[in-house]
């Protein structure tokens, strides 16, 4: 059995729960990243707005879900593609659904900024060659956007997500 310091268990349990707010979290997103989004706005709430922009390379679909937390869904013009999220309010996404199919590499590379002691308790910024997350915030107070770097439509860069 080894001994692990205070610094250690305590950045395991702040790990740890950051994992059980996410499995935790509010009802899910219509459709994930990379996904063609749907072609009326989320039926998650009646507070839905879209609005263009970048030239209209872009449309932005904001919502509040069942969490209180508001969402902004990046939609390529012109390929229906959701290219990035950015969310705000008291609880996190479900990291899972708002991901869909790039939640491993999410999960591969936060347990990799673990295992080297960079993840931070109140935020992090994980960075993977297809999936770009960064999450933050206090309890009942979450920030965060995730995107796919690949995908960002021509004069579109990730300073425009917010």
């Amino acid at each position: 059995m080894t001994a692990c310091s205070r610094l250690q268990a305590g950045r395991a349990a702040a790990f740890a729960c950051v994992f059980s707010c996410l499995a935790a979290s509010a009802a899910p997103a219509q459709a994930a990243l990379g996904d063609t989004a749907p072609p009326n706005v989320p039926q998650t709430s009646a507070l839905a707005a879209s609005q263009t922009f970048a030239g209209g390379a872009a449309r932005v679909t904001s919502y509040v879900d069942a969490g209180g937390t508001r969402l902004n869904e990046y939609i390529a013009t012109r390929s229906g593609e959701i290219f990035a999220y950015t969310w705000q309010g008291p609880t996190p996404p479900d990291f899972d659904t708002l991901l869909g199919r790039y939640a491993a590499d999410w999960r591969s590379g936060a347990a990799v900024l673990h295992a080297a002691g960079r993840d931070g308790l109140h935020a992090a910024r994980v960075d993977t060659p297809t999936v770009v997350v960064e999450s933050g915030g206090h309890m009942r107070s979450y920030v965060g956007r995730a995107w796919l770097p690949a995908a960002l439509p021509a004069g579109i860069t990730e300073g425009d997500l917010r």
